[in-house]
């Protein structure tokens, strides 16, 4: 049924493997450095390479992913709502409130205000991603 929780489930069922495969990649990608082939070649224990050297080098990607996620899912989450699949009308979210409001033509303001906050929340998101993006891609950072 209609729920903020189902909604929320179906969005991470649905995701979850795109995760999977760029930790995947990334893993991959990190293995093969010189310094987890010497810390094999040293004796060090698999479980010490992989959380103090694998790990650590593969969660830049993983943030970056997630934080220009996050205004995609605060968008399907809106539309999901928008459409009656979402939160049901007691609960304030966003894609609920446009939605009300669309009945109301010259209440304006019923549709406008949430709308500028998700346009506001999801740039934002974006934005930060983007700034976590260039901290971690050694490939933008600014030489000098």
């Amino acid at each position: 049924g209609p729920s903020l929780t189902n909604a929320l489930i179906a969005m991470v069922l649905v995701w979850w493997p795109e995760y999977a495969r760029l930790m995947r990649g990334q893993v991959l990608s990190v293995r093969n450095n010189e310094y987890v082939t010497a810390a094999i070649v040293v004796g060090v224990p698999s479980s010490r390479i992989l959380f103090k050297h694998i790990l650590p080098n593969t969660f830049g990607p993983i943030l970056v992913k997630a934080s220009m996620d996050a205004g995609s899912a605060i968008l399907n989450i809106a539309a999901l709502s928008f459409i009656g699949l979402g939160a049901v009308p007691p609960t304030p979210e966003w894609g609920a409130m446009v939605s009300l409001g669309r009945y109301r033509f010259y209440s304006w303001w019923l549709t406008t205000f949430p709308g500028l906050a998700i346009l506001t929340v999801v740039l934002g998101y974006n934005f930060f991603g983007d700034g976590v993006r260039e901290r971690f891609d050694p490939k933008l950072r600014k030489q000098g």
